[in-house]
């Protein structure tokens, strides 16, 4: 199957179980939401699934397209189309955004191959206006003195140009006004795909009004507990999370 799927998974952080036999199907295609309360696992999940060496997979699969990535290095699962947004994206002191995106493009690249430069910054600059970023962005160094909305416009951007099999958007709307979030939104959106499976992560239902999700899962104690259409954000707007438990 395209797309990703988790069988019962198990991640641990030391002796503590943060996934507790998780089972998830996401296809090529598709945008499903992942919302809880806090300490639930939501952002456990999606570091487990990367590669984080602090997360370990005690038990369980997760397919990417069919292959199991579970015990590949970060960089691997990169490589083979995976995409990772996080919550709060990290400063990267030095290096340019347009020389992070470049050598992460050019690491994807057959050996002794490397991108052509002028169709690079043609694309980049094209993501960028529909990002709403000043194409002195480009000289500045990865996320360092950045705005939350900022960030999170760099974070998209990388997504973009990277253009993964799977992304996985961890909170991307913590931080954004309104502003923002319809901007960082219309960057997402239009990276929908036949071709492309997203998972959203959020605990409200104000992102999945702007990126119309095609189903809602509610995620308690490490596993999902609640599937259900884009109506169930409303539900859990309103009714809270007590009620699951």
């Amino acid at each position: 199957m395209k797309g990703l799927e988790i069988k019962n998974l198990v991640v641990k952080i030391g002796e503590r179980a943060v996934i507790d036999g998780l089972n998830l199907t996401i296809p090529a295609g598709e945008v499903h939401a992942i919302m809880g309360p806090n300490g639930t696992g939501k952002s456990s999940l999606s570091k487990a699934i990367a590669g984080h060496p602090d997360y370990k997979i005690v038990s369980g699969e997760v397919l990417l397209d069919g292959e199991n990535i579970v015990g590949l290095e970060p960089d691997v699962i990169a490589r083979k189309g995976f995409f990772l947004s996080f919550q709060y994206p990290v400063d990267v002191p030095g290096v340019s955004i347009a020389n992070f995106i470049r050598a992460c493009l050019n690491a994807r690249l057959p050996e002794g191959e490397t991108l052509d430069a002028v169709k690079y910054y043609k694309e980049l600059y094209a993501k960028m206006d529909l990002l709403k970023m000043d194409k002195s962005f480009t000289a500045r160094s990865v996320n360092e003195g950045f705005s939350g909305g900022e960030k999170k416009r760099c974070d998209i951007l990388q997504m973009l140009m990277l253009n993964p099999k799977f992304a996985v958007l961890d909170e991307t709307d913590s931080g954004l006004d309104i502003d923002a979030l319809r901007i960082v939104s219309e960057g997402v959106n239009s990276a929908r795909s036949s071709e492309r499976g997203m998972l959203l992560i959020t605990h409200y239902n104000r992102l999945l009004e702007y990126i119309k999700p095609d189903k809602i899962h509610v995620l308690n104690a490490g596993k999902v507990v609640l599937s259900g259409g884009a109506e169930l954000a409303l539900e859990l707007e309103k009714k809270g999370y007590d009620w699951l438990k």
